[in-house]
């Protein structure tokens, strides 16, 4: 059996490589991801990777190359510690974002993640609509969510969130700990299964690095205190990064996101606000859109405090969110392309510098 089985090498992967086996090439995960190359982890240990010319230029977006937590083919060169990433192998999850800032572009996070940690603190960083947002990228993205309230040492009374995150979320695993007193941490650890791949993530400050150093049993990860004033984090994680864990498993450390804009996430709002969309299909109107219209049941139910007013509020506004994207996306005018092709043809140059400098490494 391939050791590579308990970092989540599946039958899913292995289909879809027994081309590029039949090639020669040999099959590797993404642990890092630099700004022109990465590290990979094969059966015989980590190399250094770059992206092949054609895989670079046949790609139609950012999107489409090598993230942390995906699965490639390699070819690899006898004697040498570095290979070339010929092709990124379908994805079984994949966490996106839409892009910080003005651009109208996905922005992968982590792929084939098993499970998310959506981990928030009880230090005054909990927020349920923030919560309700990841849980909508969460579970658009195929990986089953697990919410981590951390610093529970901090609150006088857990069950105050714990309830508010039950309210919203019935079906998500709540998980209470606190990685200062340890409290909870052996059901987190118990929850980390050979084979599987998780995920943490939240705002900065949360505690993301320092449960992933009390599961690994060592600082891994830097840490930082948050700021006393307003509970703020310091970004102390700057890049993600797959972590191998010695029983197998892996773990994924992202930086704090003060920015969580949607991608694309019609099935990931239906799961989350399944309660609405209930009531959605109770409306008089087909093409009912609970803003004003007559008979509407989510305004009713809103009306009745049968469904919370700023959960509604939520819903809707995500709603326009993902409509004023996709708007976005279909008028992306020619010099975004243009801008695109000229971003491809630095990046090729920046992997020919990377090309040279590794010569006869």
């Amino acid at each position: 059996m391939s050791k590579l089985t308990a970092f989540g090498w599946s039958d899913f992967f292995e289909k879809a490589f027994v081309e590029y086996r039949d090639q020669g090439f040999e099959n590797g995960r993404v642990t890092i991801e630099n700004r022109d190359c990465f590290s990979v982890f094969t059966e015989a240990g980590e190399i250094t990777a770059e992206v092949a010319g054609r895989l670079l230029f046949t790609r139609r977006s950012a999107a489409d190359l090598p993230k942390v937590g995906d699965w490639v083919a390699l070819q690899t060169f006898a004697g040498e510690e570095r290979a070339i990433i010929h092709t990124v192998l379908p994805r079984k999850t994949k966490f996106s974002r839409k892009a910080a800032g003005k651009k109208t572009d996905e922005q992968v996070i982590a792929t084939n993640i098993d499970v998310v940690f959506v981990v928030q603190s009880l230090d005054g960083n909990f927020n349920v609509r923030r919560l309700e947002r990841t849980l909508v990228m969460v579970n658009e993205s195929g990986a089953m969510p697990v919410v981590i309230l951390n610093k529970a040492d901090l609150c006088d009374s857990v069950s105050e969130p714990v309830g508010q995150v039950r309210e919203v979320a019935p079906d998500v695993k709540v998980l209470l700990v606190s990685a200062k007193t340890r409290a909870g941490l052996d059901k987190l650890k118990r929850a980390i299964k050979k084979g599987q791949t998780f995920a943490f993530i939240g705002s900065s400050g949360v505690g993301k690095s320092t449960l992933i150093n009390c599961i690994v049993g060592d600082a891994v990860q830097k840490t930082r205190e948050v700021r006393s004033g307003d509970s703020k984090g310091r970004h102390t994680t700057t890049r993600r990064e797959l972590i191998l864990l010695k029983k197998g498993a892996c773990l994924i450390d992202t930086p704090g996101m003060r920015e969580l804009q949607l991608w694309q996430a019609d099935e990931g709002i239906t799961d989350t606000f399944a309660d609405i969309e209930e009531l959605a299909g109770q409306c008089h109107f087909s093409d009912c859109k609970h803003i004003k219209e007559q008979k509407c049941a989510v305004l009713a139910a809103v009306e009745s405090e049968q469904l919370a007013q700023k959960r509604y509020e939520n819903y809707m506004k995500m709603q326009e969110e993902l409509a004023l994207l996709g708007e976005q996306r279909k008028k992306q005018p020619p010099w975004v392309l243009r801008k695109k092709e000229r971003s491809q043809s630095k990046m090729y140059k920046q992997m020919q510098a990377f090309k040279r400098r590794n010569k006869g490494k």
